[in-house]
Formats: C-alpha cells, sequence, structure tokens
C-alpha cells in the first residue's frame, strides 16, 4: 500500500489496513424454530446489514445425537437493507433447527460507540472496533458419492459426504445451499446440508426431477476472530 495504516501479525501477514476490505461479523446469535410445526425459523438480525451485495450467513447447528438437516435458506430484505434470514429442517425425522450464527460482510458498519474505525480512499469503511473479523478456515469439494433414492415428492435425491469433526468454533455458510443448481430438465437442483453427528459427517443433499451425479459445491467454513 502507498499511504494510510497497516496490521501485520507475529508471522508477518497483513491482517488489516486502509486498502483492502476484510470479511467481518455485523451480527451474531442463535437461531431457533419459529414455526409451529417447529420445521422453519426466521432470524432477524440485530442491526441491518447495508450492504450492497448479499451478506454472508454463517450456522453452526448445536450437537446432538441425531442429524441436524437444513435447507431452502433465503435471506430477508433486500440492497443496502439486509434484515435477517430463513432456514427450515431437513424433514421431520432430522433434528429442529437450533443453533449459532454470525452474518458477515466485506465491509464494516459504524456500530462502536468508541475504538478505531479505519476508511480506504474511497471513504469506505473497512473496519470499525465493533465488527470484528471472521476468517474462512477451510473448504470441502471432496464430496464422495453415498446413494440416491426417489423422495415423497417423486424426485431424485443424490447423497454426498465428507468426513468431518464438527468443532464448536467453525461455522458453515449457508447461502450457498439456499441456491438451486443446474439439471437435467427444466426443474434446478435443490439443495440441502446433514450434519451427521453420530457418525461424523457432512452431508449434502441433491434433488431434482433429472439428477446429475456430478458434485462440486464447495463447504465453506470460518470462524470469528477470538
Amino acid at each position: 500500500m502507498a499511504y494510510g495504516l497497516q496490521f501485520t501479525n507475529n508471522s508477518n501477514v497483513v491482517t488489516l489496513d486502509t486498502e483492502f476490505a476484510r470479511l467481518v461479523v455485523i451480527s451474531s446469535g442463535r437461531f431457533a424454530p419459529t414455526e409451529e410445526s417447529g420445521l422453519g425459523s426466521t432470524t432477524y438480525f440485530a442491526r441491518p446489514v447495508t450492504s450492497q451485495e448479499p451478506p454472508l450467513v454463517f450456522v453452526r447447528p448445536d450437537t446432538v445425537n441425531a442429524v441436524a438437516g437444513l435447507c431452502q435458506m433465503r435471506l430477508i430484505g433486500s440492497a443496502g437493507n439486509w434484515t435477517g434470514f430463513y432456514v427450515r429442517a431437513y424433514n421431520v425425522n432430522t433434528a429442529q433447527p437450533n443453533g449459532r450464527y454470525f452474518v458477515a460482510a466485506f465491509a464494516a458498519q459504524a456500530v462502536a460507540q468508541y475504538g478505531m474505525r479505519l476508511w480506504d480512499g474511497g471513504g469506505r469503511l473497512l473496519f470499525d472496533s465493533g465488527t470484528p473479523n471472521a476468517s474462512f478456515t477451510r473448504a470441502f469439494q471432496n464430496w464422495t458419492y453415498v446413494s440416491n433414492d426417489i423422495g415423497d415428492q417423486g424426485l431424485t435425491r443424490i447423497f454426498y459426504s465428507v468426513p468431518f469433526d464438527f468443532p464448536q468454533n467453525e461455522f458453515m455458510l449457508i447461502n450457498t445451499f439456499g441456491m438451486s443448481m443446474t439439471a437435467g430438465s427444466a426443474i434446478p437442483r435443490s439443495l440441502a446440508c446433514w450434519w451427521d453427528f453420530p457418525n461424523a459427517k457432512l452431508y449434502a443433499i441433491t434433488v431434482a426431477a433429472s439428477n446429475p451425479f456430478a458434485f462440486f459445491l464447495p463447504a465453506i467454513f470460518a470462524k470469528q476472530a477470538a
């Protein structure tokens, strides 16, 4: 950088400067069932996320002696005013949607009453003492095909898995599991994820009328700064 302020850590890695945005946590908390069925969960952020682009929502279901399945994620709000998110349990046979979340964006917000703020040369707020950094920790793309079957709606389901140890401080990006994928017909592939705690496996499930076996969507994890 030609001018401004820059921080490096003990390994001489730049952790913060006045030129590049970091992924910062705007709000965090818990999600829980809000529908009478106990399957759906609508969560409102402690403060709206004011980024123009959709923010990233990371979740960590509570550890249970069962499968915690999540699907149908969607953000609530619109550009400049993202207010919450919705997520749903996979079905009545998986755990209810209970757990922790944080929502992050590549831009800070004026949150802290005191501390420090950094802007870039264009006046964009890059850091605020009240919005801690989040760090990407790992991503899985080496899914192993497990099986396929026909679901209750007559659509083909394909199951993929990867071994996972479910650390308490790692959260998975859930936005991607709310997006549809290209299929072999006009009906796109819908996505869901299973946190199989008893068997230490993370699953991805695709559902479509014509469901290709190829699957390369990464599962992305991050954690909040200590």
